[in-house]
């Protein structure tokens, strides 16, 4: 798939409603300078390159990831590196899951999994992905990230 819109009319019709809300969300609600792309075989949101032209360090082709949002096999999962960069950020969340999610977080180091699309935060999910503009996601990067 070389677009997000192939990508979403791949998915099984019980998740193309869900994973096109919390698209429409993330778009709303991500600070500008973000692009949206399709990396890795996940619908991504990247630093591009003319504003971080040094890329990812696994792979210096390519631009800076930040989040991606991908349908597997049994759940949607929504991987922000934030989280996985700000432990600040990670205590936030977590002590915010609870007050809008009656189904127990089940996360890992970046990826927050949703196997029931009829309980996504999505509200929460707008607040997580505001919470870092390009400029901060950059500075975490190269502070906590970087080799």
């Amino acid at each position: 798939m070389n677009t997000v819109s192939e990508y979403i009319q791949s998915l099984p019709e019980d998740r193309k409603l869900a994973f096109s809300k919390l698209r429409a969300i993330i778009k709303k609600q991500l600070p500008k300078g973000f692009e949206e792309t399709i990396i890795y075989k996940m619908v991504g949101y990247v630093v591009p390159k003319k504003i971080y032209p040094n890329g990812y360090h696994c792979d210096k082709s390519l631009p800076l990831p930040f989040l991606q949002i991908a349908s597997q096999k049994q759940f949607i999962a929504l991987y922000h590196m934030g989280i996985y960069a700000d432990p600040k950020l990670l205590q936030w969340f977590q002590a915010e899951y609870p007050k809008h999610c009656k189904s127990k977080l089940d996360m890992g180091k970046s990826c927050i999994r949703f196997k029931k699309m009829d309980e996504i935060p999505y509200a929460l999910i707008g607040e997580l992905v505001e919470k870092l503009t390009v400029k901060d996601w950059i500075g975490l990067y190269e502070k906590k990230l970087l080799p």
